[in-house]
């Protein structure tokens, strides 16, 4: 079972990849480029938030379970953004 530090380092390395590839994005766009980009990361930065708020919760019932919903959380939705990403 992998440790909260562990699921935390995690979910910043893969958001952070997002956002790193939306500012290669603006980079090399036009305006309306830079503006899509820059609601991807906005999005990006809200996912993390929320997932960090999600991993901070002291009352659970089970932490393995607990943790596997932030992982599929974190997959479903690093896929929605790397998809818009793509888009751009």
């Amino acid at each position: 079972m992998a440790s909260v530090k562990g699921l935390k380092k995690n979910i910043n390395d893969v958001l952070s990849d997002i956002i790193e590839e939306c500012y290669l994005c603006q980079l090399n766009g036009d305006d309306k480029t830079n503006a899509k980009a820059e609601k991807v990361i906005d999005e990006a930065i809200t996912t993390f938030d929320d997932l960090i708020v999600k991993l901070n919760q002291i009352n659970v019932d089970s932490k393995k379970k607990h943790f596997n919903s932030i992982r599929k959380d974190l997959q479903s939705k690093a896929e929605k953004l790397m998809d818009k990403v793509g888009k751009l």
